[in-house]
Formats: structure tokens, sequence, C-alpha cells
């Protein structure tokens, strides 16, 4: 076990574009990942999981080495040494590694490692928030469970194979898949793999999508031919579940403040074989009030903290700041108003965020449903997902239904049965 220059060079690379350049870590590992084409899967697994590592760590790597924000490349290779000493590989006689104080080092993880906040690397304001919404227990918990490392996790395109047939084709590949209960589109990777580089991913036999993220597309309980809206459909991972269960039967309409996310989302349609989505840019209320109570079925994935996808999004650590948290509770409130409203009476309604934060989420709902809109849905029931009970994301989701007189009711069985 030995450090290579050139994978460790890359890596204090990418390390630099994300603590100093502001760029997300995954696509900064992507970058990365292609820029030797010689490179095996063992090097670029080194690459990937050693760049994920130290934004996940950053802090209690940076109180390790004693060095503060904004990183130099000296400091950089300091956090490095911490990283490659707490791994147990031995330090190589380069230049910047030089010096390199082990003992130190694994004496400085053993102290630091008693105060919660350096020990799970993320902000104090964080730590404070974590333990006020959900208790000093749970917090810790999650804390632990959210440092572990993200599974890859494959959900079957029901419009195009089965989950036997695309596990044999996979098996053929030598990825090794496990299977979920209760799950019937899920496949856990044994072991992590480009699976983007296959015929199946390019055939659109599967998309990645988290285990716990697969369950809101369920949860909405969409049938074939049903109208159902994604109000906040971004490049469409859930959208297209949808799509699958809807058997491309019906109407599907996916919404985005942002043109260019849905332009992915068409690319993504296309290659998965879902052809019964309709796009629509939200550049004007108009757009919402042409929808109001029309749609059967209306998925609200309302942007949030993200603080229950931790382990996927390491960066998000260091990227969130408290004023963000505040400002999107109240984006969540005028979503919930306005989307809310394109329900039909008898029509249901699922709120859901990949946070774990009460106050983004029941408060929410609790909230909602005390204002006019509001009063006109029942609660039916939610779920409440952490990633330490289920190894997977954090999630909240809420099923509501709206309310229909007699006589709406009547005309609705009525259609049901013709």
């Amino acid at each position: 076990m030995r450090l290579h220059r050139n994978l460790v060079y890359t890596t204090i690379d990418a390390l630099n574009a994300i603590f100093n350049e502001g760029e997300y870590a995954d696509k900064v590992v992507a970058r990365s990942l292609k820029k030797d084409k010689r490179w095996g899967s063992s090097d670029r697994k080194f690459v990937a999981e050693t760049i994920y590592e130290i934004v996940r760590w950053k802090r209690l790597y940076a109180e390790i080495a004693e060095v503060k924000e904004p990183f130099d490349r000296d400091n950089l290779w300091r956090m490095f040494s911490v990283w490659a000493v707490l791994r147990g590989y031995p330090i190589p006689d380069w230049r910047q590694l030089e010096g390199t104080p082990e003992r130190k080092i694994k004496g400085r993880f053993d102290e630091l490692s008693k105060v919660r906040a350096l020990k799970e690397s993320i902000p104090d304001w964080m730590d404070e928030l974590g333990v006020k919404e959900l208790g000093e227990k749970v917090w810790a918990t999650e804390l632990t469970a959210q440092n572990q490392p993200a599974k890859v996790i494959l959900r079957v395109n029901t419009l195009k194979t089965t989950r036997e047939a695309l596990r044999a084709i996979l098996m053929d590949l030598n990825i090794e898949t496990e299977t979920l209960k209760n799950q019937p589109d899920a496949l856990v990777l044994k072991e992590r793999a480009n699976v983007f580089l296959t015929d199946a991913f390019k055939q659109g036999f599967f998309e990645v999508q988290d285990a716990n993220s697969q369950l809101v597309a369920a949860f909405l309980d969409v049938k074939p031919g049903m109208r159902v809206v994604d109000t906040c459909a971004g490049a469409g991972g859930k959208t297209l579940h949808i799509a699958s269960l809807m058997e491309n039967k019906g109407q599907l309409i996916a919404m985005d403040l942002y043109e260019s996310k849905l332009k992915q989302l068409k690319i993504r349609a296309k290659r998965d074989g879902a052809f019964n989505i309709e796009y629509r840019i939200i550049d004007s209320t108009k757009i919402i009030k042409k929808l109001h109570e029309k749609a059967d079925r209306v998925l609200i994935d309302a942007p949030c903290s993200g603080l229950g996808v931790l382990k996927r999004n390491p960066d998000a650590k260091w990227k969130l700041k408290p004023e963000f948290i505040d400002n999107i509770r109240k984006v969540q409130s005028e979503v919930l108003e306005s989307y809310s409203k394109i329900v039909k009476p008898g029509g249901k309604l699922v709120y859901a965020t990949c946070s774990i934060l009460p106050s983004e989420n029941q408060e929410q709902i609790a909230r909602f449903l005390s204002t006019d809109i509001g009063q006109q849905f029942n609660f039916i029931k939610d779920q409440k997902i952490l990633a330490s009970e289920s190894g997977f994301d954090g999630f909240y989701m809420a099923l509501l239904e709206r309310k229909e007189n007699f006589e709406q009711k009547e005309k609705r069985v009525q259609k049901e049965v013709e």
C-alpha cells in the first residue's frame, strides 16, 4: 500500500477547486477521473474516495494540521498528510510531505475526537441546530451515519426491463447487486462501480437513485392514466420514477424554475423511454393558475437544506449557511400554499424533502394545514426516515388529500367507473 504521486497531485488540485474556488465536489470528482485514461479502476477509486474523505472530514483534518481557510497548497498537503497518517499509509519522501509529524497527528486526533463538532467534522452552528431540533441522542447518532460513504443504489426502469433481467446483465459485467425488501425497483451495488459506462445505462435500463428517494414516487400512489404534476422536477429523478409507475399512460407534467434542469430531464427521459412527460418552465404565476384543481396527484419535492443527504454531498456541510435554512423555510411555505392549489378535490399531494429537520418537515405541514388553502386538505400519513435507521439517505414525506363535497365525490366515482 503506497501513495502514487500523480494520483495525489490530482487529489490536491481537486481539493483546491472545492475549498477555494467553490466548485461542487461531485463535479470536481467527475472531472478528475477523466484526467488520465491510463488509470485503472483502483486508481480512480483512490482519487474519488480520497477527495470525498478529505472533504467530509475537512474541519477535523484542518484542526489536526493546524491550518485555516483559505487553504494554500501547503495547507492542502498538510491536510492530505493527516488523512494519509490516519489511514495508515507510509509517508513517502516527497518534498511536500517532509517532516510529517505522525505521532503528533495521532495524538491530536485522539484529543480532538472528544468534541462532537470536531469528531464529526461539522460547523458549530449546524451542530447546535441539530441538537435543538432533534435532541442530543438522535442528532449524534444521525451525524455518525451521515459521515459514512453513501452506497450506490440503482432504480430499475420498469419501462424497459425487470429487476431480475438487469441483475443478470450486471452480473455478466462482474457488477454484483443485492435486492431490498419492500422496494421492488431497487438494486444495491455490493461494491462501487462506474455504472454510467455500461450499455445497460446507455440503453436506459436503470437510473442511479438512493433507496429512500425511491420511496417518494410510491408514496404518491399514482396510477396509469392519471394527470400528475411534479412541481419541482429538477433533473427529474423522481419524475422518471413516476413515469415508470404510470406505465407511460396518462399525463405527467414536469415543472421547474430552471430551463437547464428540464433540458437534462428531457435527455434522461428519452434514454429511459418515458414519453408521457410534458415540460413547463415556471416563468410566471399563470403557469400555476392554469392548473388549479386539475391534477389527480401533485408532488412537491421541496427545496431544502439537504441535511438528510450529507453522506452523498459532504461538501454541503461547508457550503450551507444558517441564513439559507431560514430563507428556505419561507420558500417551502410559499410553494406548499401555491402548488397545493393544483390538486383537484379528491386528489392527493405529497410534500417531500431530503432534510431531517422537523422545522422543514412536520412543522411545515402543521403550518400549512392551518392556512385557508390547507384547511381544504386532510392529513393522511407521513414518514420520517433517518440515515441512522435505514442506512440510506434521510427523507421526509407527507401525504395529504384534498377534501371533496358529496357532489364532487359522486362525479369522481362515476368517472372512475367509466
